[in-house]
């Protein structure tokens, strides 16, 4: 018997098609995208001589665009955490972009390996549409976790602002001034709505729903209130600030206990499908005996519905919501 590499061609070839959307959304939009930059990215227009009125219509489209197009076949599954990303392309070239990597895959599948047409088609689908979606979704969860923690402190430089006797549309302009994206561009787009006579509840309900955070909601439900009701809105908010707090603190304290058992749960999930990884490349023949029995195919599909079971139970077993 002689081992073979073939089983790795196929994580090897995803891998690559992963690469390739980074490397060609780095390539195309350059630093314009990172989240890294101390300047947002509205600042940062503005400083280009772009006027107030012409980055608020921009700013605005970016942040609807794949909201909008979320009725394009198939487009929907990808819309909403396109939108939680802020994917700077637009939903075509996004399209495109999906496109251009299913041909990446197939080339790679056809050059690569021996798999037949048809299941070349497939692969390079599943490659090509998955990659994207695997790569969005990652883009998604890095920015809200990012706008997740930037919160606290964008709240308290509310409340300093607002006890200094700044009103509250000033103090939403110095977090859309002092902060990086993600949350300074979009509070720059907040202040700059109430700044052309939009209500500035109803633009914080708007963000909050873009990116999905309850933290935001109450946020916004604490500026209503005070708006309809009166009261002290620096208290409230910094009531709001240290609630935040204390759940991101009660947050990593659960990931840390439950990081035993998560990494637990993802070992024994994985074991299974290593090991046969690990007989496909050493014993590439070890089933030739048994492939032509007819209980083949039928057992083979109930081992991996329960090893898709197992994953799902472990996922349920170590995930605690706070």
């Amino acid at each position: 018997m002689m081992a073979s590499l073939a089983p790795l061609i196929y994580p090897a070839i995803f891998a690559a098609v992963l690469l390739l959307l980074n490397v060609l959304y780095l390539l195309v939009f350059g630093r314009s995208i990172s989240l890294d930059r101390k300047m947002n990215r509205r600042l940062e227009l503005l400083s280009r001589g772009g006027r107030r009125e012409e980055v608020l219509e921009q700013l605005r489209k970016e942040t609807t665009r794949h909201r909008s197009a979320s009725g394009i076949p198939l487009y929907a599954l990808l819309a909403d955490k396109a939108q939680k990303a802020n994917i700077a392309y637009s939903p075509k070239a996004l399209i495109a972009v999906m496109g251009l990597a299913c041909l990446f895959a197939f080339a790679g599948l056809t050059f690569g390996t021996r798999t037949g047409l048809l299941l070349r088609i497939v692969l390079a689908l599943g490659m090509g549409v998955g990659g994207v979606w695997f790569w969005i979704t990652r883009r998604a969860a890095k920015r809200i976790a990012l706008a997740e923690e930037q919160l606290p402190d964008a709240v308290e430089l509310i409340v300093r602002a607002l006890r200094v006797g700044h009103p509250f549309v000033s103090a939403i302009q110095s977090v859309a001034r002092e902060m990086s994206d993600p949350l300074g561009s979009e509070f720059g787009i907040v202040a700059d709505e109430a700044s052309y006579g939009r209500n500035i509840s109803e633009s914080l309900r708007d963000l909050a729903d873009r990116l999905d955070m309850q933290d935001l909601r109450f946020l916004a439900v604490a500026v209503s209130i005070q708006q309809s009701s009166g009261g002290n809105l620096a208290e409230v908010l910094e009531g709001l600030s240290k609630v935040i707090r204390a759940r991101f603190r009660l947050l990593r304290r659960v990931s840390a206990i439950t990081a035993e058992p998560r990494w637990s749960g993802i070992f024994l999930s994985a074991f299974p499908l290593v090991v046969l990884l690990i007989i496909q490349i050493v014993a590439p023949d070890f089933y030739d005996g048994v492939k032509g029995t007819p209980a083949f195919m039928p057992t083979a599909l109930v081992v991996f519905v329960l090893l898709g079971a197992n994953v799902l139970f472990m996922k349920i077993m170590t995930t605690i919501k706070v």
